[in-house]
């Protein structure tokens, strides 16, 4: 049985703006039963353990899915997101891939997180998949390999679009965009029309580009695992 670490965001503060943040539910939930569904054993964990934030506009009726319907109607799923694992009391030896949710939260709070680098740099070193969608392809932008590169150098990506961040209204209020930054990490950083299912796959390294594409990086994320066995 494959397992799988799934990593939410802690921060609930949407810069000065006054409103919240936190995980997008859908790209939690999607993910979430591509791997159960597929008889993964999957653990969450955040910075700070507990209950992670939810980013309240993933909560309006019309950002439900079937995934997110069923999740939270899932009493075991959410005990298991109310108390997360902190992510400094983990090791990357005890799972199989790691898969960060996005929502912006991660922009604030997984860019610069020393556990969260560990991890991702022993996930890498250990040869297993790593993976990120939307906004949480940031977490990966100060990972580095066994030479001191970063991951993302000269691999191919993506993750939340510039136009996409704009057309959200936020693009003065994030601290990073996750296209330039991953253009200014050397990453070879693709993308195609906003809101558009899209995923690029370097090796271990899997990325989506927005909530469309989240259940597709984890269906990437089970063939990787399936092709390692």
């Amino acid at each position: 049985m494959a397992k799988i670490l799934v990593v939410l965001t802690s921060h609930n503060q949407l810069g000065d703006t006054g409103h919240q943040t936190g995980f997008w539910l859908e790209e939690l939930a999607a993910p979430y039963y591509v791997f159960k569904d597929a008889g993964a054993e999957v653990t969450l964990a955040s910075p700070e353990g507990g209950q992670p934030p939810l980013d309240p506009k993933s909560d309006d009726p019309d950002a439900q899915t079937e995934a997110t319907r069923r999740f939270k109607a899932d009493s075991a799923a959410n005990a298991e997101l109310a108390a997360t694992a902190r992510l400094d009391s983990l090791s990357a030896r005890d799972f199989d891939a790691v898969f960060y949710p996005g929502g912006h939260g991660p922009l604030w709070d997984l860019v610069d997180n020393e556990a969260s680098i560990r991890l991702i740099e022993d996930f890498w070193a250990g040869n297993k998949p790593v993976s990120a969608v939307c906004h949480a392809p940031i977490a990966l932008v100060n990972a580095k390999d066994e030479n001191g590169e970063n991951i993302v150098k000269n691999r191919e990506v993506t993750g939340f679009t510039n136009s996409e961040e704009e057309a959200v209204g936020l693009t003065r209020v994030v601290p990073l965009l996750v296209e330039d930054t991953m253009i200014a990490r050397g990453a070879k950083y693709a993308k195609v029309d906003d809101w558009q299912s899209y995923t690029r796959q370097d090796g271990n390294l899997i990325t989506g580009q927005n909530p469309a594409s989240s259940e597709a990086v984890a269906k990437l994320v089970l063939a990787a695992l399936e092709r390692q066995r």
